[in-house]
């Protein structure tokens, strides 16, 4: 820490009533979370315009939307939008954003899609919803490039630097990585010698990002047990990363890609999440849903004309869709959708008939047969009672946004079925008026926590978090547990001006609480060294020093005479340390009564006033 702070703890003891929340103030547990590409930020905010611009911050320095004024009709269309309803049911969101090109190039996507959407802008509005935002970076670089860079101590460190440099760039809240190479690229052959270096990499980042506490996500398709046949994507080696990462997104989608086939069956979703909880905390793994489904080419009968389509044929790429357009989709194409029970997803065929000429100008026709799957609200369903059935961290969307509205109502009913209970929790500060405080002074900081019902919660570990005058992001400082009575008392000495709050973090049994903000105003201070008797005529020296230490600021000495204080002698400017020295003469015997005063940028500061005998 740069600056002073000095904790003590203080937990009184008291009486506990057991704890139940009221349900009718039950809020929905936050186990939605899904990732915004850089090119679909539209599909979940609006574009509004700031009418007063902020000053364009540093690239070293936190974004802020404090300076930041919209206009009535932005605001309104801000909160109406998609992430703003549904931030309740979340927590956090994955900026789908960058590209690891080498250890040192990340490269920025968002800005190269949003030209006109300035990035700062946009990060500023999504921490107005309240949410982490914790964003992507995918792997950019050719076969076994970035395996070849993790192969290297002195390159992992490099990449390590780089994305710590990204989370700090904007204060994100954390880094996703979502390295799909090894998989789907390197190809198997290589994960045995890729795997304990990738595991490296992730520990030495758990740890640079962990010192600043921000969180690590990883992104990764299917893995099972690997003491059975079907091991999954085992170069991710989850077992040996657990206790590095704060969360794994499993992306329990792309089940069949080349030949018609679900998305993501229940059962092997299932499978893969049981094999995850086995090797780490249940709370960290987050269940992968689709928000898209696929349509596939089975067979082509005829010969198609020159109008068709082109790729036309059999084993075609299938084309994609989102799930908020299926019913349309499935009306267009004259279908009626059934729901697989065994998958737990919708699917349907149908034909296309093309009628036309070929390119010798003779009447031709071609029918193409074609099956559709895709996850609908019931899929959505028996997927989020999984994460209720073994307790998972949630649900991460491929992509935010591109849900049926029915999906969506789907996963408040199970988040609101399984809600935890929730925490008031207070703040109050104690020993001082005003909230504020000499420079060295002590103050109490004083929480409570309890249930809807205003009984104690016991034994809660609670956050202290401060955030100075210049910052824009909260720092945890300390962690304390609550009394029996669900009290904390923590006496502060802080050295400037800074806001504190209290925060609790959501476990199964009880939600995230974060108390008000409390902003402390630390009053500069002056120690004077001083004789108690001069004699007249003789150089009257006052020596101090302003606290904090601020160099350059005016010092002069003052006399009360005739009931006004009056300067006297030469004024100064205060040293590198705040230092000072002053002198005057006194021609006169008697008593008289001084003191010091430093005007500062911001304030006038006094001494205490002390008296000198002149003889």
């Amino acid at each position: 820490m740069k600056r002073s702070l000095i904790v003590a703890l203080i937990i009184t003891l008291a009486s506990a009533v057991t704890p139940h929340a009221l349900a009718d103030q039950i809020q929905p547990r936050t186990i939605v979370s899904g990732w915004i590409p850089y090119y679909s930020v539209k599909t979940v905010m609006p574009f509004i315009q700031k009418i007063t611009p902020s000053a364009t911050p540093a690239t070293n320095s936190p974004t802020t939307c404090e300076d930041n004024e919209y206009s009535p009709t932005d605001l309104a269309a801000l909160n109406s939008s998609y992430l703003f309803t549904n931030k309740d049911l979340m927590k956090e969101v994955m900026p789908f954003w960058y590209t690891l090109k080498s250890p040192t190039v990340i490269r920025d996507d968002y800005s190269t899609g949003n030209p006109s959407w300035p990035i700062a802008d946009t990060i500023c509005l999504m921490r107005k919803s309240g949410l982490k935002l914790i964003p992507t970076i995918t792997d950019g670089t050719e076969k076994l490039v970035l395996s070849g860079y993790l192969a290297k101590p002195e390159t992992r460190t490099t990449i390590v630097k780089s994305i710590v440099a990204l989370v700090n760039k904007y204060s994100f809240d954390g880094i996703d990585l979502d390295f799909e190479g090894f998989a789907f690229v390197d190809g198997n052959t290589t994960w045995t010698k890729t795997a304990p270096n990738w595991v490296l990499f992730v520990k030495e980042l758990s740890i640079a990002l962990h010192a600043q506490q921000k969180l690590l996500s990883i992104t990764a398709p299917y893995s099972f047990d690997p003491t059975e046949k079907a091991k999954g994507y085992y170069v991710y080696s989850w077992a040996e990363i657990a206790t590095s990462i704060d969360r794994l997104r499993i992306m329990t989608y792309d089940y069949s890609v080349a030949k018609p086939g679900p998305i993501g069956p229940i059962a092997w979703t299932e499978k893969t999440l049981k094999y995850a909880i086995s090797v780490m905390p249940a709370s960290k793994v987050f269940i992968g849903l689709p928000g898209y489904g696929r349509d596939w080419i089975t067979s082509v009968t005829g010969t198609c004309p020159v109008s068709a389509p082109p790729g036309l044929k059999a084993g075609a790429k299938a084309a994609t869709f989102r799930m908020n357009y299926a019913a349309t989709k499935a009306a267009i194409d004259n279908a009626t959708p059934v729901f697989d029970e065994k998958t737990s997803e919708a699917t349907y065929s149908y034909s296309q008939n093309f009628n036309g000429l070929t390119a010798k100008g003779a009447a031709t026709s071609c029918t193409a047969s074609r099956t559709v799957w895709y996850q609908n609200d019931r899929s959505y369903l028996e997927r989020m009672n999984l994460v209720a059935k073994y307790r998972l961290g949630g649900a991460a969307l491929w992509t935010l946004g591109m849900e049926d509205p029915t999906a969506t109502l789907a996963m408040r009913n199970v988040a609101m079925s399984i809600a935890p209970d929730s925490l008031v929790n207070s703040l109050i500060v104690e020993d001082i008026t005003n909230k504020s405080v000499f420079y060295g002074g002590i103050f109490t900081l004083r929480g409570s926590l309890t249930l809807k019902d205003k009984s104690a919660a016991v034994g809660i570990p609670v956050a202290i978090e401060l955030k100075r005058e210049n910052e824009s992001v909260w720092t945890k400082v300390l962690e304390v547990n609550s009394g029996i009575d669900g009290t904390v008392s923590i006496p502060i000495k802080i050295a400037g001006t800074t806001s504190f709050r209290l925060r609790t973090e959501g476990t199964w049994e009880r939600a995230e609480s974060v108390s008000s903000e409390a902003k402390i105003v630390v009053l500069s201070r002056l120690v004077v060294e001083r004789p108690t008797t001069v004699r007249r005529f003789q150089e009257l020296i006052v020596k101090g020093s302003l606290l904090p230490q601020l160099s350059g600021q005016s010092a002069v000495l003052q006399k009360l005479t005739a009931g006004k204080w009056q300067n006297i002698g030469t004024s100064t400017l205060t040293g590198s340390n705040g230092e000072f020295e002053l002198s005057a003469i006194e021609s006169k015997k008697g008593v008289v009564k001084l003191r010091v005063q430093v005007t500062t940028k911001t304030e006038q500061v006094l001494s205490s006033q002390f008296w000198v005998v002149v003889r």
